[in-house]
């Protein structure tokens, strides 16, 4: 299990965010965003887990020694390369590879668990699709660097254009529900919800 994120750095992370909430907030938003996403990982119990990160920022450090979870640097020059890289190189310590971002709480352990199920029962590809034309989750039993080469990452064709290299290749793939992930305004009243948004005050009020 990987966990892709970014070093949570005032104004570099969450920054359509941070136009409502300022930068600082946004940044421990994304600190719980993260949190959570590692507490998702490890509670569906499919593997050893990672968190990768693009620096290696003291407060990753903190939340990897907590959880108990390895902390990697991500290599190379775009999320494609990265991601790539990171699924190849877990391929060779196991039989298949489950990456989630940081940023869609939806994202349920058991959904997790059926995604694991699936390429263990010989399905090569899983996607949870994200409602913003992206994916949260990528699941895979082989190194795929095609599906990461030369991408719209950040566009509403990430889903649908790595669907079509799967089907183009003959890739047998399947796909778990859709869920939303926060990285807008509008996405804050879900945030809300999950009560990741009172504990994000919180942490500004310490």
């Amino acid at each position: 299990m990987i966990v892709f994120t970014r070093a949570p750095v005032a104004g570099r992370v969450k920054t359509r965010l941070a136009a409502r909430l300022g930068a600082a907030r946004a940044a421990r938003l994304h600190q719980r965003l993260t949190a959570a996403a590692v507490h998702t990982a490890l509670a569906a119990g499919c593997g050893p887990v990672e968190l990768h990160a693009t620096a290696r920022h003291s407060w990753l450090l903190h939340l990897s020694r907590k959880s108990n979870v390895v902390l990697r640097l991500q290599n190379g020059k775009d999320l494609g390369e990265r991601m790539a890289r990171a699924t190849r190189e877990a391929l060779r310590r196991a039989p298949f590879v489950l990456l989630i971002g940081s940023d869609c709480p939806e994202l349920a352990p058991r959904e997790l668990r059926r995604a694991a199920r699936w390429l263990a029962g010989g399905t090569r590809a899983v996607l949870a699709p994200a409602r913003d034309g992206g994916y949260a989750l990528i699941g895979l039993a082989r190194p795929a660097d095609f599906l990461f080469r030369d991408m719209p990452w950040g566009t509403a064709g990430v889903y649908s254009g790595t669907i079509e290299r799967l089907e183009y290749s003959g890739w047998r793939a399947r796909a778990l529900e859709p869920v939303a992930d926060v990285d807008r305004p509008e996405d804050l009243a879900r945030v809300r919800a999950l009560r990741l948004f009172s504990a994000a005050r919180r942490g500004a009020r310490r």
